[in-house]
């Protein structure tokens, strides 16, 4: 973009913003902006300031609406004080909240609601939230760019609130008056924790108490196969017979596999081993420099693929149900395709929870995916050879910052509280590191290309559609995933050439897995033609489909046994072709390569 002059002025042209970001990545060298400022937030900063210099008026509204709303706030703070030294009660009466009350957990101390002071306190803190929102708007930036915007000022939102500091957090207060000040103490060393051990973050769980293959991933079993890539746990059968189809589970490559094998009465690999299925799990090596030139094709090749020629030698069984959750069911579907492509019918059907296959609307987790990032990572990865685990954990967490962030600073940091013992956090910061030569296809291939969904993907030369899919298939989404939307998974049911079942669950994208039976539990369930053409679109499928109280487990329990075949006497764990090289979990999921 050309620079910009006024003829009645002297001098050097004056740099518009988007020149001034240009002329900085010109002289920091690309490897550095690599590791500082992978999401382009540096940029973001220089839109936002060259769009408000640019919208002076729109700047204004945004400052005289929180002016106004300021001073409401004063007064209704104030209206508040006084009803209470009166007498009267304040915690019901609409006029005096100007601003809608925050639902966020770190306001959840009643002290935000009965003491005035902290009561102005939040309404005005609600307020600033609101006007970092209106001086996005007026920016006037592009959808790509607003997006990046507003996830910035909602971290900004986040750093600056009062519940980070000891005075505005009225719990840690309370509580260092209740221990004589030793929770200050102990807040103190938390925080000299993190900074020295965590990266300067908050720790979102104690883990001491779970341990893989202890308490998580605890379900029995033996690993019979083992590749530089993965390594085929075959779980120990639980009932007297089991269904003739076996069951072939694709995990996620970003974090370990049991996810799906969570604590007992918590896994769905148990669950699914006591409703008489024979159940194999591949579990992924975390990669190290050495392995920076495997492919996505050798994920394939080298996961499902070759775990589906196993787990048929090992059971005898000609045909077989793969499931798979997030990119571990992209690889499913792929497998699914490329299988019915070549004319090979043995994968019986198909699962997918919380999976993507058009990867036209993402999500928040598009501020994090354009051209110009994925370049920056290349250039990242070129060094190491891999992404980080550490990258792809602080990408999702910013994605959810206030939770698992911010909502921690107060209890650990502060009241000096010590995390909680929960096994799905404790799986979350399980992460493993990604091949740079994979991460980059996949990057490329699915989400900036989007060239499954198009039907234009290629995997080593050969050519796969979804359409070709003619396996009964059942998917999963979450309503609040904010990784894999449900709206964008649903549109999975008009790619696939069979017939399908979309169940959508409660909570978001692990939690809606990780769904054991309890009264609370409910999921809605509705059926699609096989030729995906009387698809009624998400909202209108929403409406004609049937509430369930109950997990989804049980539907798909179902829904899986009519495909699992004929009851049959277990088979051995292992065969003289595979024989049993250990015990579950195995060796790559506790990361002894």
């Amino acid at each position: 973009m050309a620079a910009t002059s006024d003829p009645g002025r002297s001098g050097p042209p004056a740099l518009r913003a988007p020149d001034i970001a240009t002329a900085m990545e010109r002289v920091v060298p690309d490897a550095v902006l690599a590791r500082t400022d992978p999401a382009l937030f540096g940029r973001t900063v220089l839109q936002l300031a060259q769009g408000w210099v640019s919208h002076p008026g729109e700047v204004g509204r945004a400052a005289s609406s929180f002016a106004a709303l300021s001073a409401r706030i004063g007064a209704a703070a104030t209206g508040r004080a006084l009803r209470g030294l009166a007498g009267g009660t304040v915690e019901n009466d609409p006029s005096t909240e100007p601003v809608p009350t925050s639902k966020d957990g770190r306001f959840k101390d009643t002290t935000w609601v009965e003491n005035p002071g902290y009561w102005a306190l939040r309404q005005e803190y609600l307020a600033l939230l609101a006007l970092l929102e209106d001086l996005v708007g007026a920016a006037a930036l592009n959808e790509d760019s607003d997006d990046r915007a507003r996830m910035l000022m909602g971290l900004i939102g986040s750093v600056v609130s009062p519940t980070n500091v000891l005075p505005g957090n009225p719990a840690a207060l309370k509580r260092a008056f209740e221990t004589g000040g030793s929770s200050v103490v102990a807040g103190l060393r938390n925080l000299l924790d993190d900074l020295a051990t965590n990266g300067g973050k908050p720790r979102q769980v104690d883990k001491s108490g779970l341990r893989v293959g202890k308490e998580l991933a605890a379900t029995p079993g033996k690993v019979v196969y083992r590749n530089r890539l993965m390594e085929l746990v075959q779980f120990e059968a639980q009932t007297d017979e089991v269904h003739a189809v076996p069951l072939l589970c694709s995990p996620p490559w970003i974090n370990k596999y049991y996810v799906m094998d969570l604590a007992p009465e918590r896994s769905l690999v148990e669950w699914a081993v006591q409703h008489g299925h024979t159940v194999f799990m591949i579990s992924y090596r975390d990669p190290d420099s050495s392995m920076a030139s495997t492919t996505f094709a050798d994920y394939l090749e080298l996961g499902p693929a070759t775990a589906l020629d196993v787990v048929q030698e090992i059971t005898g069984a000609d045909k077989v149900n793969v499931m798979g959750l997030c990119l571990g069911g992209l690889m499913a579907a792929l497998l699914t395709a490329r299988c019915a492509e070549r004319g090979d019918d043995r994968i019986n059907s198909l699962t997918m929870l919380n999976t993507m296959l058009d990867y036209s609307s993402v999500g928040p987790i598009s501020s994090f995916v354009s051209p110009e990032i994925t370049e920056r990572l290349e250039k990242s990865m070129e060094q190491q050879g891999y992404l980080p685990a550490e990258s792809m954990a602080t990408t999702f967490d910013l994605l959810r910052a206030n939770d698992l962030i911010f909502n921690y600073i107060g209890p650990n940091w502060l009241e000096g509280k010590a995390p909680p013992a929960f096994d799905i956090l404790a799986w979350n910061t399980d992460s493993t590191r990604m091949p740079a030569a994979m991460h980059s296809f996949y990057l490329r291939h699915f989400y900036l290309d989007n060239e499954l969904s198009k039907g234009e993907l290629e995997i080593d030369g050969e050519p796969l559609s979804l359409k070709a899919v003619q396996a009964d298939t059942f998917i999963v989404a979450a309503e609040n995933d904010h990784i894999a939307p449900w709206k964008t998974s649903f549109t999975s049911t008009e790619l696939l050439g069979g017939d399908v079942t979309f169940v959508l669950s409660t909570a978001g994208h692990i939690a809606g897995v990780v769904n054991p039976p309890s009264p609370k539990a409910k999921h809605w369930v509705g059926t699609v033609g096989a030729t995906g053409s009387d698809a009624p679109g998400p909202d209108a499928w929403r409406q004609r489909s049937t509430e369930i109280q109950g997990s989804w487990w049980e539907t798909w329990s179902e829904w899986i046994g009519e495909h699992g075949g004929p009851k049959q006497e277990p088979p051995t764990v292992g065969s003289e072709a595979h024989p049993v090289l250990g015990d579950a979990p195995g060796q790559y999921v506790l990361g002894t390569n």
